[in-house]
């Protein structure tokens, strides 16, 4: 490796810290829909697998660090992985402690950041002798992967139902690509069918805006205010020790190492469950508020880091939900990555450990720092001038663009097709990963008739 590539990686994982930590502040930004069709644009722009891997660790950590500021000061999620901390934020929020809040879960981030990074190369290594068997099986195991999801679902039957019907709908629009001649008969169309199912409950809506009777159904709330406190200036380089009690950095490497541990879990399931039971016992609402936090954002970020390394160095398919979301694009984005050719194949483990830590290192010295230092004033600019909306519009407008240049114009609406199914499912209880699960067994399933 030359110091081209090397500071090729350094300048990737500045580009993804400063991004991703505006990004992480808007709120709402579902972490599959911002982090997936940038990384996939990257891979197929031919960008260097060593910058795509450092871009998109700084992009997580800094998305991980940020996405719980709106959460401390509006109660308003960045990110769907925040959300199960709003209810504890709240509490230190009504006790005039929005400020602690941010540093509590920012440090505790960090924390899972430095706990996770080395158990996932350990766990990988534990795993790393059986990774034939597993590749050998992928399709069954994606399969049964589909079927747990769908037990941990809030619709259990809709989601086992819908697992072969899901599965025809995007074979049968392959074989009509084949069938038509738009693609040739050994080319999948995959990229295009992940971004539209990421998009689906966007797509949904802006369907349900369109008809006349549900949008007069809509309540119009009009303009809401926000009111931003502004915290206290932290003198000097912040360091997560020294936010956080012992206690508290104790509970947030623990909830990071079993979050790596199983980092094949949900990690919202993981982070609700591991968070109340490590912190129920205490009484006093505010230390227990503080606890809960950190624990839930190291738990985060470290199943975000873990589900995305352990597959990537072990494996080199996308078996967690991490890997099979918004880190995708790491594994699978043909022609340039396959599930037989990615960065797992690319990549030996050192150099995969290397771009891991500049990533990594990068995102903790500027985010970790901005957030700290100046949470309350970025969070109270990105309220007020950066619209969700246009956000959302441009990764829209991404997953088109990546649409066409999977198989021309017919697959725009094949996209939308699968868009549109998919937002029906995830609005009556069916998730992301077990549509994801279905998109990789598709194959493996339909063969079997």
């Amino acid at each position: 490796m030359d110091a081209m590539i090397i500071l090729q990686m350094i300048l990737a994982g500045i580009g993804g810290a400063v991004l991703y930590t505006l990004i992480g502040i808007a709120p709402g930004t579902d972490e599959t829909a911002v982090l997936a069709p940038v990384t996939i644009a990257l891979a197929l722009s031919g960008v260097s697998p060593y910058v795509i891997l450092a871009f998109f660790i700084s992009a997580i950590v800094a998305k991980k660090l940020t996405d719980s500021i709106p959460v401390a000061v509006a109660g308003i999620p960045g990110g769907v992985m925040a959300a199960p901390m709003v209810e504890h934020a709240m509490v230190l929020k009504k006790h005039g402690l929005p400020d602690v809040s941010i540093k509590k879960m920012a440090s505790g981030s960090v924390i899972g950041t430095l706990v996770s990074i080395p158990a996932s190369f350990l766990i990988a290594n534990a795993i790393l002798p059986y990774a034939d068997v597993i590749s050998k099986h992928a399709g069954l195991i994606f399969f049964l992967g589909a079927v747990f999801l769908a037990l941990m679902t809030n619709n259990k039957i809709l989601s086992l139902l819908i697992i072969v019907p899901f599965a025809i709908l995007i074979q049968g629009l392959r074989h009509l690509y084949w069938g038509l001649e738009i693609v040739p008969p050994e080319t999948t169309v995959f990229v295009s069918f992940f971004l539209g199912i990421t998009i689906g409950p966007i797509v949904v809506t802006l369907f349900d805006l369109l008809n006349k009777d549900a949008r007069k159904k809509i309540p119009f709330l009009g303009k809401k205010e926000i009111s931003v406190k502004k915290s206290d200036k932290v003198k000097g380089i912040p360091n997560p020790f020294n936010i956080l009690t012992k206690k508290e950095s104790a509970t947030s490497a623990l909830g990071s190492l079993i979050g790596s541990v199983t980092f094949f879990l949900s990690p919202v399931g993981m982070t609700v469950f591991l968070g109340e039971f490590l912190t129920r016992h205490i009484k006093d609402p505010v230390k227990r508020a503080s606890r809960a936090i950190s624990t839930m954002d190291g738990l985060t970020n470290a199943s975000y880091i873990s589900g995305t390394l352990i597959p990537l160095i072990a494996i080199g398919l996308p078996l967690s939900p991490m890997a099979i979301g918004p880190a995708a694009g790491l594994f699978n984005a043909p022609p340039v990555f396959t599930p037989e050719h990615n960065i797992h194949h690319i990549l030996s483990m050192s150099e995969i450990m290397l771009a891991t830590i500049i990533g990594a290192v990068i995102a903790l010295l500027i985010t970790f720092y901005i957030t700290i230092k100046f949470a309350s004033e970025i969070c109270a600019f990105v309220f007020k001038y950066i619209p969700h909306e246009a956000l959302i519009g441009l990764f829209a407008g991404l997953v088109v663009m990546l649409a066409f240049m999977d198989a021309g114009w017919i697959n725009i609406f094949g996209t939308f097709l699968i868009a549109f199914v998919s937002g029906i499912l995830f609005r009556n209880g069916v998730n992301y990963g077990v549509m994801f699960m279905i998109l990789y067994a598709a194959p493996w399933m339909l063969g079997w008739f």
